[in-house]
């Protein structure tokens, strides 16, 4: 199954998005927050490729990041990471890591489709 990371500068933010995400996107999503550096605010490589190499069961892993330094941190724990398979979805963090979570879920699901579920969210509108 496809693996999910879900990073924010915050460790609370990264925790409630992936709570969130598994409750609503089915239960079987295996989704791992890295969020906040040294008990602070930040992002960092380290952590990332942890959570990284933790998702990942062989078939892959999409991160969802919140924003700046979390996509250059992202991009850096990826080239670190040891054969993992990630790619990074350009979409709004909690709506996009809920629909990775559901599209993980399908038996036809594969990394593309998963980075591309999660990508439709940004398109939606929450006010006409």
């Amino acid at each position: 199954m496809i693996g999910l990371v879900v990073v924010s500068h915050s460790a609370k933010a990264a925790e409630g998005i992936a709570d969130v995400a598994a409750q609503m996107g089915g239960g079987s999503a295996r989704i791992v927050p890295a969020g906040g550096e040294d008990g602070g605010i930040g992002t960092s490589p380290d952590t990332i490729r942890e959570a990284i190499e933790e998702a990942d069961d062989g078939d892959g892993v999409v991160v969802l990041v919140d924003l700046g330094s979390a996509v250059m941190n992202t991009e850096l724990a990826i080239e670190m990471a040891t054969d993992v398979n990630a790619s990074i979805a350009d979409a709004p963090i909690l709506e996009g890591t809920l629909n990775a979570a559901v599209e993980t879920t399908s038996k036809k699901a594969t990394l593309q489709s998963v980075v591309e579920r999660a990508e439709e969210a940004r398109e939606y509108r929450k006010l006409n």
